[in-house]
């Protein structure tokens, strides 16, 4: 119809409340994409710092071997004994049942958290845990464990204590989240605070679930139920936990 004209498409209003979801969707999105960097540089940061700490624990344990060398060298030289500092730590494994036990090593073994066959354990070295260990030697075997040995158990077989379920340890997040308000952040701050038997090695124990072993290959000697110098598996083996480690981990 002649005069008459036909509305356009940019003549039609927009509602104001679509335009304020937009607006709100946008600055949803805009928020996002902020949090995204910061937490991605938060991330980078977190990962040199953690990999700084790393370095500086591997050149801390090569110091250490290298005082031990140098001091058996010298006492060699003086024609002296070098006698090595008191071990801080122990790795126990439990290895027998509870038939016919008694309700004081039960209790015993509760309270170093050895509930089931093939559970392992750290303990520190105090003379009330020695005397624990005593009281259970029936029960359990014990050594003192190296540097390769915790870092095995930790990476191969560890899991952690949150909100009380059993969380496996693939994130340092999840390390970090239980155990960061003491400054362990990632595994290997768990692994140095573990070995060197650190400040706040009971939170970090505590948190480590008890490891679940696997019978050892080739089974336990003939005399499981002898001590260990005298041909069987029980009580302590000191240095020798390694090798029981190794073929139950």
């Amino acid at each position: 119809m002649a005069g008459s004209t036909v509305p356009t498409h940019n003549d039609i209003a927009v509602p104001e409340t679509l335009l304020k979801k937009q607006k709100a969707q946008k600055q949803l999105a805009d928020q996002r994409a902020a949090d995204q960097k910061t937490k991605r540089e938060a991330n980078k940061k977190k990962r040199s710092v953690i990999f700084e700490r790393a370095q500086k624990y591997t050149e801390e344990y090569r110091k250490a071997e290298r005082d031990i060398i140098e001091a058996k060298r010298s006492a060699k030289k003086d024609g002296s004994f070098f006698v090595p500092s008191e071990p801080k730590l122990i790795f126990a494994i439990r290895i027998k049942g509870i038939n016919k036990i008694d309700p004081k090593k039960r209790k015993t073994l509760q309270l170093l958290r050895l509930l089931q066959i093939n559970n392992g354990v750290f303990i520190r070295v105090t003379k009330a845990t020695t005397e624990m260990l005593k009281i259970v030697e029936p029960y359990i075997a014990y050594g003192y464990p190296n540097l390769k040995n915790v870092r095995e158990l930790i990476y191969k077989r560890g899991y952690g204590k949150v909100d009380k379920q059993r969380i496996p340890l693939t994130d340092n997040e999840i390390i970090e989240k239980c155990l960061g308000q003491f400054g362990i952040v990632s595994i290997e701050d768990l692994i140095h605070e573990i070995y060197t038997v650190g400040p706040n090695f009971k939170q970090a124990c505590n948190f480590l679930w008890p490891f679940k072993l696997s019978n050892p290959t080739g089974g336990f000697r003939p005399r499981k139920f002898k001590h260990f110098i005298e041909g069987g598996d029980l009580g302590n083996r000191e240095h020798h936990i390694g090798a029981l480690i190794k073929q139950m981990n």
